[in-house]
């Protein structure tokens, strides 16, 4: 391994807590400073309208721009939001707060970094060891967003053990989430010139087929991050809040055994596409995980929704090493940057767009409504995906001559 894998790993790790813990907290922290929770989703969206936008920007400058150079950037950006978030609460500055300091409230860290990361990645690997590395990546991710639940129950220790109210207990959190992000960048200070691209090899025109395969696979995830933007951690963790009066703390604790589910699942993804292809595995995991989810919403008590709950987060993120190689190969090297952006960008516009309306109907219609919705649309995307791209095949999974 080499040491800008090995710093692409740290980093990962890092702001996947930081963004486990902010997944958990921000929902709550924003409803005990008393915004309604169709505020609460304009805070989200416009966060992930941030990360959007971000991912835009790596996405068209950041080989020209220099790939240390943004990340450097984006990371001081992070920190930067962290603590405006820790300081506001008005919604105006905090809405403003989220956008550019890109705070993400799905739980998951899917922003422009990410964008950048993936494209590195590939380029020190063959084909056979690609989903592999990016299977261990992400289990560190997953790793990180695991310990994130569990680091948001320290609010509820920092008030057992001193006089310190709610909101302040959460605000101390996010001072620690900024710090998170500090580190990030000095890590990123550390990449050495072969995580760059070359001038020459800069925003090349894409190959038609690679121009087909990337707007058709581009068109479904955008149905499929819609589907997730319904189902982000901090809408989740308000869902189980108000549904069963349970604590950051308990809430804390179910995310950080739900992003241990996925660190195994990642693990098995490889072992699982290496027998029978990136496709399948990405569509016959992910259905029965949108089922398990429905299920959640007709839980009677916390304990059964819990377990649920669990179950699918054992499937749901099977796709996500499977999906992240299977786009890293079907495009040529140095279209991987553009590839991994654009496919990004969609899934962070759908996320952006859909916690607002998920606001408004959790607070005008049900509670589970946006559970309801997000698992219809996944299943949807994941028959289309099947029949669009089964007959399209990595290098790895093609039949020798």
């Amino acid at each position: 391994m080499t040491a800008d894998i090995r710093i692409l790993y740290a980093t990962a790790f890092l702001r996947a807590l930081a963004t486990g813990m902010l997944g958990v907290l921000l929902g709550i922290y924003l409803a005990r400073l008393d915004f309604a929770i169709a505020d609460i989703g304009v805070v989200l969206s416009a966060g992930l309208w941030g990360v959007a936008a971000a991912g835009l920007v790596a996405t068209l400058r950041a080989d020209r721009y220099g790939r240390r150079r943004t990340l450097v950037v984006l990371a001081l950006l992070g920190a930067a939001g962290g603590l405006a978030a820790a300081i506001v609460d008005r919604l105006g500055i905090m809405v403003v707060a989220a956008f550019f300091g890109m705070l993400n409230g799905m739980g998951r860290d899917r922003g422009a970094s990410l964008i950048i990361e993936q494209a590195i990645l590939p380029a020190a690997v063959t084909d056979a060891q690609r989903t592999r590395v990016f299977a261990g990546y992400n289990v560190l991710q997953d790793i990180g967003h695991a310990l994130g639940g569990l680091v948001a129950a320290l609010p509820a220790l920092l008030r057992a053990i001193a006089d310190i109210g709610e909101v302040a207990s959460i605000r101390a959190m996010l001072v620690g989430y900024a710090g998170l992000f500090l580190v990030c960048a000095l890590l990123y200070a550390g990449l050495s010139r072969r995580a760059e691209v070359s001038v020459a090899a800069v925003a090349p025109p894409l190959a038609p087929q690679s121009r087909r395969v990337l707007w058709r696979i581009s068109a479904l995830f955008a149905v499929d991050s819609v589907a997730g933007g319904f189902l982000g951690t901090a809408l989740l963790s308000y869902f189980f809040f108000e549904r069963f009066g349970v604590s950051e703390a308990m809430i804390g604790m179910l995310f950080f055994l739900a992003r241990l589910m996925n660190a195994v699942s990642h693990l098995g993804a490889a072992w699982l596409a290496a027998r029978i292809g990136l496709v399948n595995t990405m569509v016959f995991t992910h259905i029965p995980s949108s089922l398990l989810l429905v299920t959640v919403a007709f839980a009677p008590e916390f304990w059964v929704a819990a377990i649920l709950f669990l179950l699918r987060e054992g499937l749901v993120e099977m796709d996500v090493p499977t999906r992240q190689s299977y786009v890293m190969a079907v495009v040529r090297p140095e279209e991987r940057t553009f590839a991994s952006g654009v496919t990004h960008l969609v899934r962070m516009g759908g996320w952006a767009v859909a916690p607002s309306f998920a606001g408004w109907l959790m607070q005008g219609l049900a509670l589970a409504t946006p559970l309801y919705i997000g698992a219809a649309m996944k299943i949807g995307y994941d028959v289309m995906l099947y029949f669009a791209f089964r007959g399209v095949k990595p290098p790895e999974e093609e039949a020798p001559l």
